[in-house]
């Protein structure tokens, strides 16, 4: 009985100990993840196909104008502080794009910490969590939203292509570890495992 009762014992601590040791591993990844990135994220006004298309010409013109400003070894920080003394400059950026389609919306720019669900960008996923991120709200913002990475710079990428570039995919590998970066671009069932640990765990 003394046995029966020290295994019991024994098995409980174990299954805490592992328990506790996954939930640690999920949030430093998590956190490490959202430590590393710079999120862009605009919401459409609404589903309509005329929404969606406006949202999408805004979201290039951002971009095109990031692209103008922004340098090789770039920093969190500093494409963070870039983002924030341009923001007036995106904010008419956006508002001209919606007046030179015909629209009146108005637009709300922000920059902030925000949830994000599970996302997939070509071949890269980033877990739920909370980022750091540009949001852009057009009019209601009902609608579907559209995400990329301002850093790591994946804005520049081609999604259609499903594959993140040469140069894109080293700055993921400068700025994170080997694990990070397997995490959210492998496809192996082990990987995927983990993913879906950091998702729990990290909510």
């Amino acid at each position: 009985m003394k046995k029966t009762k020290y295994f019991v014992v024994l098995f409980i601590l174990v299954s805490i100990f592992i328990l506790l040791t996954i939930s640690s591993y999920a949030k430093t990844i998590s956190q490490d993840l959202s430590n590393n990135f710079f999120r862009l994220h605009i919401l459409a006004n609404s589903d309509s196909d005329t929404d969606q298309a406006l949202k999408l010409k805004v979201r290039d013109n951002i971009i095109e104008y990031m692209n103008t400003i922004s340098y090789d070894g770039l920093s969190k920080n500093e494409a963070i502080k870039l983002t924030s003394q341009n923001l007036d400059t995106f904010q008419k950026i956006a508002e001209n794009t919606i007046q030179k389609e015909g629209y009146s919306y108005p637009v709300s720019l922000e920059i902030g910490n925000f949830y994000f669900p599970t996302k997939e960008y070509g071949n890269i996923s980033l877990p739920s969590g909370y980022y750091d991120a540009l949001k852009i709200e057009i009019g209601q913002a009902n609608g579907k939203n559209w995400w990329c990475s301002l850093f790591p710079p994946l804005c520049f990428v081609d999604i259609s292509s499903g594959v993140i570039d040469k140069e894109s995919e080293q700055e993921l590998k400068d700025n994170l570890t080997e694990e990070e970066f397997a995490i959210i671009t492998s496809s192996s069932d082990t990987v995927k495992f983990k993913f879906k640990l950091i998702e729990v765990f990290s909510e």
